[in-house]
């Protein structure tokens, strides 16, 4: 090659590397500008902007939310909006930002979702007291009481999981955002509620879950809505508490009660979708066994004896003792344990005959003379009171006998 030839390419090359020069991102603090990632390392991100030299996103730039590590935000090849937050090409550093265009752009956006009321998704980037935080181009915090429908006791468990929200307030002087995941969940169950009930007949039948227990029920989900199933349609035995028939999570069978759309309730029962205590103890008693039941209420006038789980006979006032029993209290207690004779079964009627004397033996009786003198309130005649040493009293049965022999013997004797 000729000197001639490498002096037009020396010439040629450096037209190139000027035109090149010329052609360079033109960079200067608070611009805005368009990358690509090219690198990602833990605590920073590398960027191609096609200046001299790549830019760097520090961890605390990239995300307006707490950031464990730099490849949460973003993935290499991905383009993104930043912008310069400094330049020294003496030391070859250029400082980027993705939040500060995030933040920019979520406000006007932010603030049109809440006009709006749109229901949008968010990654919660974060567990804090008091509650969720999400980057929704800044920080959007959703309080605890703001999550679910129900009380939430860990959200230990809630970090990267999506949520619906919408925007509850928004404040930007303030650089405030508040979330809420409640009132999207509310109004979808208010929907689906109306939908659910306007499908419900009374004394249909069908399969729930057991959502929550209250001292006076259950709440059972029958297909997105709950129906409250009062502890009193829990069992057909006496409950003291709803935990001690059903358990949170359990399915049970119910039977639908009453529907009320426009109070939004709905009773259920689940001891109604079970053969009762009647039906089932049909074939269990006939009249003249002897059982053993508990005494459950005490009236004036006897006592309700529980023979079966559910199943409840009265022994009348005059069927607790042989003794004349003026309350049923001087002879049993609510609680007691008796013995007691079916008198009468009637499972038709749901009624039941007990007598607890007849599984007694009776009291000899007292003698006849006794009785009578008893039943009619009187006391026995006292004997006389003699005195034998009184001259002028005579035994009466010896003088009236002696006078009278006395007096009519010869009269008698003629009668012979």
């Amino acid at each position: 090659m000729s000197e001639e030839t490498k002096v037009q390419e020396s010439a040629a090359a450096e037209t190139i590397s000027q035109d090149a020069m010329d052609n360079l991102v033109s960079l200067k603090k608070g611009d805005t500008v368009t990358g690509t990632i090219v690198k990602i390392e833990d605590n920073q991100v590398y960027v191609s902007l096609g200046y001299k030299y790549d830019g760097v996103i520090p961890l605390r730039e990239l995300s307006s939310v707490q950031l464990d590590s730099a490849q949460d935000a973003v993935q290499v090849g991905q383009e993104v909006q930043l912008k310069v937050v400094s330049i020294n090409d003496a030391k070859e550093s250029l400082v980027l930002s993705k939040k500060s265009v995030d933040s920019e752009r979520a406000w006007d956006v932010l603030q049109a979702r809440f006009d709006s009321g749109e229901v949008f998704e968010v990654s919660v980037a974060d567990v804090v007291k008091g509650g969720l935080v999400a980057d929704v181009g800044v920080r959007g915090f959703i309080p605890a009481s703001m999550v679910e429908r129900h009380f939430v006791e860990d959200f230990s468990d809630y970090k990267g999981r999506t949520l619906r929200v919408k925007v509850k307030e928004i404040d930007r002087e303030n650089n405030k955002v508040i979330l809420t995941a409640k009132e999207v969940l509310d109004a979808e169950f208010e929907q689906n509620k109306q939908a659910v009930m306007g499908s419900l007949e009374v004394g249909q039948e069908l399969e729930g879950t057991v959502q929550r227990l209250t001292p006076f029920g259950a709440f059972v989900d029958i297909g997105g809505i709950d129906g409250l199933v009062h502890v009193s349609e829990l069992s057909w035995q006496h409950v003291a508490h709803p935990k001690d028939v059903v358990s949170e999570g359990q399915s049970v069978r119910v039977k639908v009660l009453k529907v009320d759309p426009a109070a939004g309730k709905i009773s259920l029962s689940i001891k109604a979708a079970q053969p009762g205590p009647w039906e089932m103890s049909s074939d269990q008693f006939k009249i003249g066994d002897i059982v053993t039941g508990t005494v459950r209420r005490i009236v004036s006038f006897g006592a309700f004896v529980e023979i079966a789980p559910g199943v409840e006979g009265l022994v009348h006032i005059s069927q607790l003792a042989h003794r004349h029993v003026a309350t049923p209290n001087e002879v049993v207690k609510e609680g007691q344990e008796v013995k007691a004779k079916i008198l009468d079964f009637n499972p038709a009627e749901k009624r039941v005959s007990l007598s607890i004397k007849e599984t007694e033996e009776a009291p000899e009786p007292a003698p006849r003379q006794e009785r009578e003198r008893s039943d009619r309130g009187e006391r026995a005649p006292r004997a006389p009171k003699v005195e034998l040493n009184n001259p002028n009293v005579s035994l009466s049965n010896e003088s009236m006998s002696f006078t009278l022999a006395e007096r009519f013997g010869d009269k008698l004797s003629k009668l012979k």
